[in-house]
């Protein structure tokens, strides 16, 4: 396997990258991780990459986020694809009814 960035998890990335910690204590105490953490915690203290000045995280738009969003996306355009043929069959059942019943009378 290739040792490159891109084949390793984000936390590993993380954990290798020069990082620093930012604090927000407006609401209570510090509840940063001793380290950075495999997921994100939801901490109001976290961990930035010093080098980036974003979250070691990535936030959503990461490459982390990618196979989800891809996830979500496809199962959001199969229920799309699926309704829109189940309103078709619907309509054209409709029309083949309506058309029976004009060759009865």
């Amino acid at each position: 396997m290739s040792r490159t960035d891109k084949t390793k998890p984000l936390w590993v990335r993380c954990a290798e990258h020069e990082h620093r910690a930012v604090h927000d204590h407006r609401r209570g105490p510090c509840d940063l991780p001793p380290r950075p953490p495999r997921k994100d915690t939801g901490t109001r203290c976290r961990w930035e990459y010093t080098w980036f000045g974003t979250r070691c995280c990535s936030g959503p738009n990461g490459r982390a986020a990618k196979k989800e969003w891809g996830e979500m996306n496809r199962a959001r355009n199969r229920r799309d694809r699926y309704a829109a043929r189940r309103a078709a069959r619907r309509a054209a059942l409709r029309a083949a009814r309506s058309a029976d019943r004009e060759d009865i009378d």
